[in-house]
């Protein structure tokens, strides 16, 4: 496993209406057994498997690494990532426990890039992300729980790129947003979302050659055709990809790499996914026009 850097991208998008086209490392270093911070008495806390790690989005703090058995993961401000080296042992790992590098392997929605280990000074190897040592809290004593977040101000769960997991408001339907932009979503990815921060999604069902949608009808009260948007109001893909697609009533969709986009009913608020693979048909898209799988 070779360490890299994650860098989310929040760059927006565009849509230019075209006439043409579609109808016809694994880092070790030794560590360092510096002051140990004292969370908790728990000393009969025992080094945690990491299994398939994975990401869940916490209300209170947006997306969460989680192990494989759905304990959050924290980091320790006093740890380094540059060269990777934890500060936490005796009493603090009893209350923190290290998470042991071997047989971890990386979910959706983590780079398998950014996971590596560390030599901690009893011999074990300890996984980290983005060079940063992981542990499971002893006081979650189910899955999903935070307990430890803000402990001694010094403990934070990880967020997928290995910084700290931290609540992330969603846009607004008033928040200035472009006309079509991409946003960095911790599960699936780069994706498409319009003005409104509404995910954009594809219809399998839907043809590019010909350019046809295969939305209509029932279909169309949970799967609204997307707006054209104006070519000034777009950024950070190739206009040259969005065409507009005259629909059956006759009313313009736009459409990327000559698939028509629809935003979903069922997606509440800006930022939601809930339409992520409806029937197996439907999916959100990457900013080349390709489905987010």
């Amino acid at each position: 496993m070779r360490k890299s850097t994650s860098v989310p991208v929040a760059f927006t998008v565009a849509a230019v209406l075209l006439a043409a086209g579609c109808g016809s490392s694994q880092g070790t270093a030794a560590t360092t057994t510096g002051s140990a911070e004292r969370a908790s008495t728990n000393n009969g806390a025992q080094p945690s498997q990491a299994g398939r790690l994975s990401v869940w989005k916490s209300k209170q703090l947006g997306p969460v690494v989680t192990d494989g058995a759905g304990f959050t993961l924290y980091r320790f401000d006093k740890d380094t990532p540059k060269p990777p080296a934890s500060h936490c042992a005796g009493e603090c790992a009893a209350a923190w426990p290290p998470v042991l590098a071997d047989g971890a392997k990386a979910g959706r929605g983590i780079g398998s890039g950014l996971l590596g280990s560390v030599k901690r000074a009893d011999g074990t190897e300890q996984l980290t992300l983005a060079g940063r040592p992981l542990y499971r809290y002893a006081q979650d004593t189910a899955p999903r729980q935070t307990r430890g977040q803000g402990v001694g101000g010094t403990w934070f769960a990880a967020a997928p790129d290995g910084t700290k997991a931290q609540a992330q408001q969603a846009p607004s339907e008033s928040e200035d947003l472009p006309a079509l932009s991409t946003v960095d979503d911790a599960e699936h990815g780069t994706i498409i979302r319009d003005g409104k921060g509404r995910t954009l999604y594809r219809f399998t069902k839907d043809t590019a050659w010909p350019m046809k949608s295969n939305c209509v009808g029932a279909c169309l009260e949970k799967w609204k055709p997307a707006e054209l948007v104006d070519k000034k109001d777009i950024k950070g893909i190739n206009p040259k990809l969005l065409t507009a697609y005259t629909r059956p009533d006759g009313t313009k969709q736009l459409s990327i790499d000559c698939w028509p986009l629809y935003w979903f009913t069922g997606d509440k608020k800006p930022g939601d996914t809930n339409g992520q693979g409806v029937n197996g048909t439907w999916f959100t898209v990457r900013p080349t026009g390709k489905l987010a799988k």
